[in-house]
């Protein structure tokens, strides 16, 4: 009988399996993130909570999230592949239960405090069971499979969630979730093998409080900084506490001999350059998720249902397109399909800045779709050059390190977005209002048009955000792996040293 804890070879073991069923989990945890952005409005008024009170329903589980990824490097080297991915889902399921039949609000956010517990564990761990299955030059179609998780799971969320909270119960959409997560549970148990080396370092409680402390507080600082202001005192608080944290953290990480996230992946240029132009892509990209919506329901008076359509063909195409991609980046590599991505990204981008009252729904739609068609190109491809870069060794903290970043830029880029265009709405607002005492209808008038502006100048910025990373495509090129590039490297030095030993020796 096979022993299904034990590690198997990645060559010597079925690929497919493993593949989706962690493809399936890292789909239903994004799922699950999509699904709760839509039913916020009618939880609140069946809780009888305020808007600010039920927003912590997705700032708690952005923070756990963000607070276990970086901790993931050292989970994977210190546990199995099945045991932390079972470990994961069954967190995820369980606070997906709680959150279900949840009575009252504090249980609901305990159920989300456990479920991104497990979440924030899922997406690094795919990836690093990707780099260590697949050989480099078939990493990108597998890969690809992961930005088809990411990206239809999106486009599945707002509507889904849409016409769920309009028909029935808000705890409808925990009860599609938990089966899902169940299901994948059982089939891990059954399929997963153990396909990641361990090195079982010590657990170093330090680093474990000071990246907690360092990444939740930048975390926080972020996500409260858009709505409350970037002045307010827990704001700056929050940002003292993570940026002094974050000081401490990575000096500790330098010095420990065995860290608990490496941040040595940086010596990699490579690695490093698809970094930056991930978080600054990943900061554009939150400008049309966080913008339109807005748009759509509070200044146009569309249904969430309808806001969901009109962002459901973009999506399904991006996630469509993302094992085409994957496939490509294999042949062509990834500095081509990121130069048309972010070119056609940056165009798009630059469309939306001239939004009015009268932009017709059909005309948002096709420019949705067109710019995540560019999106689908770069997101991924540009990720896998990086880690390709790395040495096995780094893999599990390349990977952590990635994500990690990709969250905090997430954060960083809707703080950032969302401050351009409530500062520029407060600019344009003399616009529209007429001299004198202006009537509550010009009132409204005044409002609506600034926000419109606001929402405008926003894109902009985010046009910037994507022109930066366009450019700095340009830099792209093939590395070979670092592992490969040691052993040629000590492999030419060998061959010189046996060549000089074997030159005869000429005697005076």
């Amino acid at each position: 009988m096979t022993d299904r804890t034990a590690y198997v070879e990645a060559s010597k073991v079925a690929k497919l399996p493993i593949t989706i069923i962690m493809v399936l989990g890292a789909f239903v945890a994004i799922l699950n993130q999509t699904l709760m952005n839509i039913a916020l409005p009618v939880m609140m008024t069946e809780l009888d909570i305020t808007e600010n009170t039920a927003q912590w329903l997705t700032t708690i589980f952005m923070l756990v999230n963000g607070i276990a990824i970086p901790i993931t490097a050292f989970l994977m080297e210190k546990f199995s592949t099945r045991k932390l991915f079972i470990t994961a889902m069954s967190l995820f399921a369980i606070g997906t239960l709680i959150c279900a039949v949840a009575p009252s609000f504090s249980i609901i956010l305990v159920g989300r405090v456990v479920q991104a517990a497990g979440a924030g564990i899922i997406m690094p761990l795919l990836t690093n069971v990707i780099l260590s299955l697949f050989p480099i030059e078939k990493r990108g179609a597998a890969m690809g499979l992961i930005g088809l998780a990411m990206m239809s799971a999106p486009a599945i969320g707002p509507t889904l969630s849409g016409w769920i909270v309009q028909n029935y119960s808000w705890r409808v959409l925990f009860y599609i979730i938990l089966p899902i997560a169940i299901i994948d549970v059982i089939l891990a148990f059954f399929l997963l093998r153990n396909v990641t080396k361990l090195s079982n370092p010590k657990v170093d409680i330090l680093s474990i409080i000071l990246s907690t402390f360092a990444f939740g507080g930048l975390l926080y600082g972020f996500s409260t900084a858009g709505n409350a202001g970037w002045g307010e005192l827990e704001v700056i608080l929050s940002f003292i506490v993570g940026g002094v944290t974050m000081v401490i953290f990575v000096a500790r990480q330098l010095v420990l001999k065995t860290p608990m996230l490496e941040f040595r992946v940086f010596k990699y240029n490579m690695f490093t350059l698809t970094t930056i132009i991930n978080v600054v892509v990943t900061m554009a990209m939150f400008a049309a998720m966080i913008l339109i919506p807005i748009y759509l329901q509070n200044i146009r008076g569309f249904s969430p249902l309808e806001s969901g359509l009109l962002l459901l063909p973009g999506a399904l195409i991006s996630a469509f397109m993302s094992p085409i991609t994957g496939k490509l980046f294999d042949k062509i590599g990834a500095r081509p399909l990121a130069l048309v991505g972010l070119a056609i990204t940056v165009v798009t981008t630059f469309f939306f800045t001239d939004l009015s009252d009268s932009t017709t729904y059909m005309h948002m739609m096709v420019l949705y779709s067109a710019r995540m068609v560019g999106i689908s190109m770069i997101m991924m491809p540009i990720m896998t050059a990086g880690l390709n870069q790395l040495p096995t060794k780094y893999y599990s903290h390349g990977t952590a390190m990635a994500n990690t970043l990709r969250q905090v830029s997430g954060a960083i880029g809707t703080a950032f977005l969302i401050t351009v265009m409530s500062n520029r709405r407060t600019d344009h607002m003399s616009e529209f209002l007429p001299n004198g005492i202006p009537t509550d209808e010009q009132q409204i008038f005044a409002v609506q048009h600034a926000t419109i502006e606001g929402i405008n100048d926003a894109f902009m910025v985010a046009t910037g955000f994507a022109i930066l990373a366009f450019l700095l495509s340009f830099y792209l090129k093939k590395v070979k792996p670092a592992d490969t590039e040691e052993e040629s490297s000590a492999s030419d030095s060998l061959a010189s040293s046996n060549s000089f030993s074997q030159q005869p020796v000429t005697q005076k």
